[in-house]
């Protein structure tokens, strides 16, 4: 079980852009397209911006064409969580950084193999860490 990090609105207001603030906090979502990796060829692991907890490895990272950065697996089964997300009336599934409960994105089922699956994710509620 990951040990959550619990901060106040004002805390988390500190610490991140407003951008960052609406998605990750308020549960936003940024516009297709704008993040500059949602297709870039890149080396390392995505970070949460809010905690700094790893998320996702570019090694799963893949061009979906739907304009954000779009991964067929997590790190670990422990880095997220994907809890139901009914805000639209659609049957979608959210995905949660476990450490923090940063909005990241949601997870569709239309991915490639081997999961079949498609983490769809906001750009601005990661950093991109480079290996060392």
């Amino acid at each position: 079980m990951v040990e959550k990090i619990r901060k106040s609105a004002m805390e988390w207001h500190r610490r991140l852009t407003p951008e960052q603030y609406r998605v990750a906090r308020e549960r936003g979502t940024e516009k297709p397209f704008s993040h500059p990796e949602h297709n870039a060829k890149v080396t390392g692991v995505y970070h949460c911006v809010c905690c700094g907890a790893p998320l996702f490895d570019t090694k799963a990272k893949f061009d979906s064409g739907t304009g954000w950065p779009s991964f067929w697996t997590p790190v670990s089964d422990e880095a997220i969580e994907t809890p139901p997300d009914r805000r639209y009336g659609d049957d979608l599934t959210e995905v949660v950084c476990a450490r923090c409960d940063a909005h990241l994105g949601h997870v569709f089922k239309d991915g490639p193999e081997p999961t079949g699956l498609r983490y769809c994710i906001n750009g601005v509620c990661m950093t991109r860490k480079q290996p060392t």
